[in-house]
């Protein structure tokens, strides 16, 4: 015999309930096999970008600023999260004195971003090797944490 039910939303949240507990693998419950899926490494160029917004590839020579310029680079490390070259600093603030001996220099690029099939380094810092020769000028120039241009694609 049949009996119409008094609350059939009790009864649909009741049914609901008991498949949310029990999910849909069975009595043994969910079953997980294999690693797990890691993400894909983005393969391709890495780049820094000039003031001028250039994309450079271990550049020997890099104007970061108007006002910074970084020449003679010889690169230890490129393309992982920071990069590291050796040079020499010179830019305006420095002339003439720098002209025919600019200051010995340190550039670490960082904040490595991956577009597309390519990346680009987004922040410079350029340490002087010997701060204390910088001529009163330089206390003008920003050395940390320089943002560089980065394409938008």
């Amino acid at each position: 015999m049949f009996r119409p039910l008094k609350n059939p939303a009790v009864v649909c949240g009741s049914a609901l309930a008991a498949v949310l507990v029990g999910g849909c693998a069975g009595p043994e419950g969910l079953r997980v096999e294999g690693s797990a899926l890691q993400p894909s490494k983005v393969t391709g160029p890495v780049y820094v970008a000039d003031a001028m917004g250039q994309p450079l590839r271990r550049p020997t020579s890099v104007g970061l600023t108007e006002f910074v310029t970084v020449t003679g680079l010889s690169w230890r490390d490129w393309g992982g999260p920071t990069a590291r070259a050796t040079g020499r600093l010179g830019g305006e603030w420095c002339l003439p004195g720098c002209a025919d001996k600019p200051y010995e220099a340190t550039l670490t690029l960082s904040g490595l971003e991956r577009q597309e099939r390519v990346a680009y380094y987004r922040r410079a810092t350029v340490e002087p090797k010997k701060p204390e020769e910088l001529p009163a000028a330089a206390v003008n120039v920003q050395f940390q944490g320089i943002r560089l241009s980065v394409p938008e694609f």
